[in-house]
């Protein structure tokens, strides 16, 4: 049997979380009982740097249950940074990462414990499909996977970050040190044994979604620029393009000139290139920019996240305050 942790990170889940708990703890009851996983497996809540009541929510639910722990981020890292601390925190054989909402179908946990049990070191959580999405939704995120494929980027087609991973992958994901994390295009240059389990989403149970159009646009833009010099390559060729079609209009104004004379003295050998090129400047710079920011960023190796509080299983904490008293 291992011994199995759940990593949730949360923000502003105060709704969602005490079904969240409720099911966790359920589903750790059921794996235990037959004979899966270890009676010490637990659950580890990263709240993100929430406004609402979630990490007063955590820390009673670890003072009650000593299968659930809590772990505060000092404010808001993002979802990513979140998940990451999680995975640093939590103590076990193997862990699955989850979203707090719980639209992530919990029971193919059980799969993914039984293929990591036959020496899988990473087991993808994998959408079945994306008709619970809207028409736009569906539409735009199937493009970005396919978007990211086409720019040579690694990526589980319809895979967030719903996955199991064994001890030894973990320890060569922490090799990892970039600022900008995208773990969904990280876990896959890991390499180890993978599979993928197949689930339909549910509706979230409760709350609101922490991911807006915003959010999303952010994530997708760490995502290509993380792991592809193709836009950079896509600029070089663009370049080749409007020199190519400068050479035709000035071709085509000489000709008119020459053999038509019915081309308006100075207008097309000035307003053309002007706005020509100069959209193409601008979109090259903005591109090239968002290298740089991230050049920028690693640059500086901030730390990622800091801890500010913990929260333990009631057990744990009875035998860290015995061990403190004992000390002194």
């Amino acid at each position: 049997m291992i011994r199995l942790a759940i990593v949730v990170p949360c923000y502003n889940e105060e709704k969602a979380l005490p079904v969240t708990v409720r099911r966790l703890g359920q589903l750790l009851a059921d794996l235990a009982g037959a004979g899966k996983i270890a009676a010490t497996s637990g659950v580890w809540l990263i709240d993100d740097g929430s406004a609402d009541g979630t990490w007063t929510l955590i820390r009673e639910t670890a003072g009650k249950d000593p299968r659930f722990h809590g772990v505060k981020l000092s404010r808001n890292r993002g979802h990513q940074n979140a998940l990451l601390a999680g995975l640093d925190a939590a103590e076990g054989d193997a862990i699955v990462t989850i979203d707090a909402d719980l639209q992530d179908d919990t029971s193919v946990i059980e799969k993914m414990v039984d293929l990591n049990a036959a020496g899988i070191d990473i087991v993808y959580g994998v959408r079945r499909s994306r008709t619970a999405d809207s028409a736009f939704k569906r539409a735009t995120a199937e493009s970005y996977y396919r978007i990211l494929g086409f720019m040579g980027v690694q990526i589980v087609f319809n895979h967030a970050d719903y996955r199991l991973m064994s001890r030894r992958a973990i320890a060569a994901l922490e090799r990892f040190t970039e600022v900008n994390l995208f773990l969904r295009g990280i876990v896959p240059q890991l390499g180890f044994a993978t599979a993928t389990v197949a689930y339909d989403r549910h509706e979230r149970t409760a709350g609101e979604s922490k991911y807006p159009v915003r959010r999303m646009i952010s994530l997708a833009i760490d995502g290509i620029t993380s792991f592809s010099v193709v836009p950079l390559r896509m600029i070089a060729a663009v370049g080749i393009m409007v020199c190519l079609f400068s050479v035709a209009a000035i071709s085509w104004v000489l000709y008119g000139k020459i053999f038509r004379g019915d081309v308006l003295p100075g207008w097309a050998s000035s307003v053309i290139p002007i706005y020509l090129l100069g959209g193409v400047q601008l979109f090259s710079i903005g591109v090239i920019g968002e290298y740089v920011g991230k050049i920028y960023l690693e640059t500086k190796r901030r730390p990622r996240f800091f801890i500010e509080e913990r929260a333990d299983g009631a057990e744990d904490q009875a035998g860290l305050d015995a061990s403190r008293q004992n000390s002194l």
